[in-house]
């Protein structure tokens, strides 16, 4: 039965994080705009109605006073003032009023029910007081008559012939009125942005957590050992970079899952014929020749030799594992690896005699290198051993050591006449039991993970190794290690 699909929503999943994050966000912005907005509305209404009653005394000014009041400029003056929703006048300063322009009627405070802040103004000496030196005046009054809030500027002008007075007057808009309109659409436009600010980061969201979400499923492919799983980073950068990643692990697990498989058929091979072998001639030296001293002692020999190549194979296993699991440690020293050449040799020479080959060796008197002399000594065993084994008898096995050109490298080489490795099969032989091909016959000297020791040691010692073969033509293993001197 198909399993249903869940609807139900995850708020602690990164996509509605995400989401409710630029949400809050984008909500955020827009609540403290109008609240800002809303708070300052009063002031910057009032400071902006200011300018243009200054701008508008500015004019008459002009039209006025400066231009000798023409006809032309008592005109515009007048214009002015109707296109302003003021009333003016200006005075003199014995007190005279010289010129008036009204289009507010009775709403002017300037003539009429005059109130008791405005009547002050008319004072001269009064209004020159409250000037002082900054030449202007502003008051908020209320019309007794309408009680509507307005706004009365003064401004005394300095000219040849003495001081004039200029006094306009003009309603101020309720601010209320004007807030609330505000307010109102404020929240219509607030609610627009909402829904665009959730369908923008419900798209942002998406777009960002898809990569997430796809790499998640492939990661539970992966984790149920399915090697098939593809990670597809999307669009950006971080994601592309990750998916690569696990695209490489997934590469890395599938090669060690074969190798594991691999491992287990060769090692189940590897033990169950020296079990069985040691069975057959147990059951042999119980059945027939346990009084035969003769066919007893062979058939010991057969058993003792099984063992101890499992035991040789339970001990390889467990130091490669050792060095692969980053827990071993070089003891490194100073070591004449031409020294420990020459001992290795030595120590294997019942084998080269057994398989009819010659080893030449090309070494310096001395050549020091810094390392683990244990380990260094198991390399170069295990390149002789094998090189003995491919070697054909009457063959020649070469072993040459020298320091390179940059005089801080030391190079060994192990060289056999054997049949060589096929190109497709050199960069693998480093695995473990692995074999120029998959078939498999256990060998009686080897256990099968020489290689791998090697280049476990190597990459401890954070030394070069590698293999240069052709088919047909034998191969040449080699080692690079620093020529390292301390203490």
């Amino acid at each position: 039965m198909e399993r249903g699909i869940s609807l139900k929503l995850d708020t602690h999943g990164i996509r509605f994080r995400f989401w409710l994050s630029f949400f809050l966000l984008a909500v955020g912005i827009i609540v403290f705009i109008g609240v800002l907005q809303t708070g300052l509305i009063r002031p910057y209404y009032r400071n902006s109605k200011v300018q243009t009653v200054r701008t508008l005394a500015d004019t008459v000014q002009s039209d006025l006073l400066d231009q000798k009041a023409t006809e032309k400029g008592v005109s515009a003056a007048l214009k002015e003032v109707v296109d302003n929703n003021a009333c003016i006048l200006i005075f003199n300063d014995s007190g005279r009023q010289i010129y008036d322009a009204d289009s507010l009627g009775t709403s002017c405070v300037l003539s009429g029910n005059v109130p008791d802040e405005v009547t002050q103004l008319f004072d001269t000496a009064r209004m020159n007081e409250l000037l002082g030196t900054n030449h202007e005046y502003s008051i908020n009054v209320t019309n007794p008559s309408t009680s509507q809030e307005m706004i009365v500027f003064a401004r005394r002008i300095q000219a040849e012939l003495g001081n004039y007075y200029i006094y306009v007057n003009t309603p101020l808009e309720p601010v209320d009125s004007i807030v609330t309109f505000f307010t109102r659409q404020y929240v219509i436009y607030t609610l627009i942005a909402m829904i665009a600010a959730s369908v923008v980061g419900f798209y942002i969201s998406r777009t960002v957590t898809d990569p997430i979400v796809r790499m998640k499923k492939e990661a539970g492919k992966l984790a149920r050992a399915d090697y098939s799983a593809d990670f597809d980073g999307g669009s950006f950068t971080e994601t592309k970079e990750l998916a690569a990643t696990l695209n490489h692990a997934n590469e890395k697990l599938s090669s060690i899952d074969a190798l594991r498989r691999d491992l287990i058929a060769n090692v189940s091979h590897d033990i169950r014929t020296p079990i069985t072998d040691i069975k057959a001639y147990a059951e042999m030296i119980r059945d027939i020749s346990g009084n035969d001293p003769v066919k007893r002692d062979k058939h010991l020999d057969v058993i003792l030799k099984e063992a101890d190549y499992m035991s040789s194979l339970v001990t390889d296993m467990s130091e490669l594992s050792k060095m692969q699991t980053g827990t071993y440690i070089p003891r490194k020293e100073n070591m004449d690896l031409s020294e420990k050449i020459y001992e290795v040799v030595d120590m294997n020479q019942p084998l080269i005699d057994d398989a009819g080959v010659e080893v030449e060796i090309d070494v310096p008197e001395y050549l020091t290198v810094y390392a683990d002399e244990l380990k260094i000594g198991q390399i170069i065993t295990n390149y002789l051993t094998n090189a003995i084994k491919h070697t054909p008898k009457g063959g020649r096995i070469t072993i040459r050591a020298w320091t390179k050109e940059d005089e801080e490298t030391v190079r060994m080489e192990v060289s056999d006449e054997g049949e060589g490795i096929k190109a497709e099969d050199l960069p693998n032989i480093w695995d473990r039991y692995q074999k120029s091909s998959h078939s498999f016959s256990r060998s009686q000297t080897s256990t099968g993970l020489g290689l791998a020791i090697v280049r476990a040691i190597a990459e401890s010692h954070g030394a070069g190794y590698g293999v240069e073969s052709e088919e047909g033509k034998g191969s040449t293993f080699w080692l690079e290690l620093k020529e390292t001197h301390e203490g």
